[in-house]
Formats: structure tokens, sequence, C-alpha cells
């Protein structure tokens, strides 16, 4: 049961560590992590009873 968490801990370790490294390179290698920007303009209409 203690290799089964120690397992677990290391894949954890690894994924972190494998998100933080294509967070930082994937920019490098055409991966765009920006939210599109656009202007958007809805109407509202105020004091409608």
């Amino acid at each position: 049961m203690g290799r089964l968490f120690k397992l677990l801990i290391y894949l954890l370790i690894l994924g972190f560590l494998g998100l933080t490294g294509y967070a930082y390179v994937g920019p490098f290698f055409g991966a765009d992590f920006g939210a599109p920007q656009s202007e958007v303009r809805v109407p509202v209409t105020l004091d409608a009873e």
C-alpha cells in the first residue's frame, strides 16, 4: 500500500513539472494560451418597467 502512495506522489510531481514546463516552453512551439480579444457591444435597456 505504501508503494502505491509513493507512485501516486511521483506521478503527481511529474505531472506538475510537465504542465509547468509546457506552460513555459509551449509558446515557442506555437501554442497560444492567450484569450481571443474582440470587442463585444450589447445594447442594455435601463429602467424598463
